[in-house]
């Protein structure tokens, strides 16, 4: 056991010498700025809404350039939120909003647990604008 640990430490070891050389040698080339950051501590990520145990999986997905379906969801009621904001006809804001509410529910299913969408002082705001009217 002791050997494993000592292997391992050894490993770990020549990673962040291997880190290091890199890093030096891309600021000799130039290609990395760190004048921006020197001094500064790197900015937080909030994942308090990722459950412990898949915040690595998650954070290696993104930088990947993949989204968990949670946040893709949450992108995608966003900007249908924007969407509806900026719509005048009011039939067609009314088929986006149905389609608000079918992402929230599918959103509440990826969570586990209800998303409040209606309860908000946006989806209060957006009702009262509406007067749909039958168009013969």
């Amino acid at each position: 056991m002791r050997g494993d640990i000592r292997i391992a430490c050894r490993m770990l070891n020549a990673i962040a010498i291997i880190a290091e050389r890199r890093i030096s040698q891309a600021i000799e080339e130039g290609s990395l700025n760190i004048e921006g950051w020197q001094g500064r501590p790197l900015p937080m990520e909030d994942d308090s809404h990722i459950p412990p145990d898949l915040r690595m999986a998650y954070k290696l997905l993104k930088n990947a350039g993949y989204l968990p379906p949670e946040l893709e969801a949450r992108k995608e009621i966003r900007q249908l939120e924007e969407l509806i904001a900026a719509t005048e006809d009011e039939h067609a804001r009314l088929k986006q909003m149905k389609k608000l509410k079918v992402l929230s529910l599918k959103l509440g299913l990826l969570r586990r647990r209800p998303l409040q969408v209606e309860e908000g002082d946006y989806c209060r705001k957006v009702v009262e604008k509406i007067s749909v009217c039958r168009k013969d």
